[in-house]
């Protein structure tokens, strides 16, 4: 059985979502929260790792640093929470963190990154997993950076074999992964474009020794897709559905001040959700959903587009093949 990890989506896959997803989809083994920055903590990163935030699952406080004092600073802190494990994150490609050599910047600068990696790992309270994009421009870069990566005593390396000048763009080079899959000594995961149960099938016969993989738009985008992946039948209600949306506002209500964040929160989901569901019929509902200026509008429009709309019956894929 292939374990199935949730992706952590800044801006979505905070403690308000997984818990609703928990509640109404699951399928997940282990939830990797957004990036943790700041010295201390600020208080929504605290909020989100929280042990009250999290109960019954098991989570994972991921870390963006290039700064070791940083890296160990937080681990103190979440070790003093509880948590045993802390996942170091080396494949964020946004401009912002990369031009400051931190996520997949990092990867552009290995000597900083092995004094680093040499700290941390001789100094932190918590075991630790890193989850890497394959090279900063090119993939030529990866053997480099593997052969560094791999002197590691980590508990699992997560792969998402693009690089950084990819983002989300072009086909994930599974050559990469291939050539990780061949040499590694400890666990591998892999992560990038699993959007159907399919696209799962066809990892696993490329590589058969999968054990476990990181789900991220794709899961978004169908939150039934852990539990199909695991053979169960797609029977998506859109009670569920409808629920699970209702918790998520009532969630950001409590958690946000004002109605605007929430709705900008709100949106930005819709914009995986609403891929559910047939192209031509949801174009509408969603247009009304996007202009609504306050929370009565958005759940009005949002109840109408669950009810009224038909399901897309390939979900996810869909949604993949559109960007």
């Amino acid at each position: 059985m292939v374990r199935c990890y949730m992706a952590p989506l800044e801006g979505i896959t905070g403690y308000v979502y997984r818990n609703a997803f928990h509640r109404h989809f699951g399928g997940i083994d282990r939830y990797f929260t957004p990036f943790l920055t700041n010295r201390g903590l600020n208080h929504r990163e605290r909020q989100d790792i929280l042990p009250a935030h999290n109960q019954g699952m098991e989570v994972i406080p991921q870390i963006l640093t290039n700064q070791a004092d940083l890296f160990l600073e937080l681990g103190e802190i979440l070790a003093g929470y509880g948590y045993g494990e802390v996942n170091l994150n080396l494949g964020c490609p946004s401009g912002t963190v990369a031009s400051k050599g931190r996520g997949s910047g990092f990867l552009a600068r290995l000597p900083e990154l092995e004094r680093f990696l040499d700290e941390i790992f001789r100094r932190s309270p918590l075991p630790i997993s890193i989850k890497t994009r394959i090279g900063f421009s090119s993939p030529e870069e990866w053997s480099e950076i593997f052969a560094l990566l791999e002197r590691y005593p980590m508990t699992e390396l997560i792969i998402h074999p693009r690089v950084r000048e990819d983002f989300y763009r072009n086909t994930p080079r599974r050559e990469a992964y291939a050539y990780a899959y061949h040499r590694a000594k400890q666990p591998l995961c892999y992560n990038g474009d699993l959007f159907t149960p399919g696209d799962l099938a066809d990892i696993c016969a490329q590589f058969p020794n999968t054990g476990r993989v990181m789900l991220g738009r794709g899961l978004i985008a169908n939150p039934w897709l852990a539990l199909e992946m695991a053979g169960n039948p797609p029977v998506r209600s859109r009670d569920t559905l409808l629920e699970f949306c209702q918790e998520i506002l009532e969630g950001y209500r409590a958690q946000m001040s004002g109605e605007r964040p929430v709705l900008f929160h709100l949106k930005e989901l819709w914009s995986y959700l609403s891929n559910l569901f047939e192209e031509e019929a949801v174009a509408k509902p969603l247009k009304r959903l996007r202009k609504a200026n306050g929370l009565a509008e958005y759940q009005q429009a949002a109840e109408d587009l669950i009810a009224q709309c038909p399901f897309r019956a390939e979900g996810s894929e869909a949604w993949h093949k559109q960007r």
